[in-house]
């Protein structure tokens, strides 16, 4: 039996043989990234652009995958590329230790994207770039602030509700003509208010749900 027996099994060869001549793109690998690549990686995809440019903190510890005691100040990519070849060396991995932004310039064409990123502005240049590319994507919104992993829901940006984030990139979105695309969202109303230039509270279960929504959502528009 090898790595994907049990998935081989409820999707099938074909659907295999697709994940693994896929190549997807994730830009963030924090909390909601590190359980996207995970998923992935264990899924059958067989090529990973992982994209981020900060370094491994104690404080990511509670939520983030790739976060351990041993690996405080290493870079977040490094970390995640290494984690990948433990789980399959057949992954091709290209790690980008970059901050993704409007002047970010890639020769790389792969036929997904996830958004797992915290940033308005990084997030409306990977939209951007993907609609200019022609690269199907969806995005992470805010995960933070919230408990209840019943109240997250998958749909285009235009209708998502509730979230700030999802607000703030929706206005963005509608400013700049971008087309519509795929969102990961909570319509969770935060018990805490979030206030301006603090840190946000978050727990693992929640960013978790988060990152295996979008990897679930890539799998399954790959193998159509």
């Amino acid at each position: 039996m090898d790595r994907l027996h049990r998935i081989r099994l409820l999707m099938g060869d074909a659907a295999i043989e697709k994940l693994q001549k896929s190549t997807v793109m994730v830009v963030g690998c924090g909390a909601v990234g590190s359980f996207v690549i995970e998923a992935l990686a264990r899924s059958g995809i067989g090529n990973l652009i992982i994209v981020d440019f900060d370094k491994i903190e104690e404080s990511n510890i509670n939520r983030q995958l790739f976060a351990l005691s041993t690996n405080v100040g290493e870079p977040k990519v490094t970390v995640a590329a290494a984690r990948i070849a433990e789980i399959s060396p057949d992954i091709n991995v290209t790690a980008l230790n970059m901050f993704f932004d409007a002047e970010t310039e890639l020769e790389i064409r792969p036929d997904f994207v996830i958004d797992a990123i915290d940033t308005v502005p990084s997030k409306i240049a990977l939209a951007a770039w993907c609609a200019k590319n022609n690269v199907p994507m969806i995005a992470s919104m805010g995960a933070a602030l919230k408990t209840d992993i019943t109240k997250i829901k998958v749909a285009p940006i235009s209708k998502t509700s509730v979230c700030p984030l999802a607000a703030r990139v929706r206005r963005a979105v509608r400013e700049q003509g971008l087309p519509d695309f795929a969102t990961v969202f909570s319509s969770e109303t935060p018990a805490v208010p979030a206030l301006a230039g603090r840190n946000l509270g978050s727990m693992i279960t929640v960013t978790g749900a988060f990152g295996l929504h979008l990897a679930d959502y890539a799998i399954k528009y790959l193998i159509q």
